[in-house]
């Protein structure tokens, strides 16, 4: 599996993020959700697990996915930024997988 980060979404993460060191993470959450599926969530935490979770290096800040959830993804991802809905978005070469997805700091 391979995630990058679009120049946009570099940029709206680095001011956003500022110094802070940290790692991005994928996780998808189901809380209140009543199919149970999980509606994938981009967070910036401070510390991880690394017995549960799978590290990838990209071209900005390092992400994160829990090593339970790697099959609901596809082989490439990437994070993008949309100004015109002011919401970042999660893509593959296959499908837009969340075209309006929260970031928790």
């Amino acid at each position: 599996m391979t995630v990058t980060i679009t120049k946009n979404a570099a940029a709206k993460l680095n001011k956003i993020i500022g110094d802070q060191k940290g790692y991005l993470k994928i996780q998808n959450v189901t809380e209140g959700l009543a199919c149970g599926a999980g509606v994938p969530t981009l967070f910036f935490v401070s510390s991880i697990d690394e017995t549960k979770v799978v590290l990838f290096e990209t071209n900005n800040l390092p992400v994160v996915l829990e090593k339970s959830e790697l099959i609901f993804f596809d082989d490439e991802l990437k994070i993008d930024y949309s100004d015109s809905m002011n919401s970042f978005q999660l893509k593959s070469p296959q499908q837009i997988i969340n075209g309006r997805m929260s970031f928790i700091i």
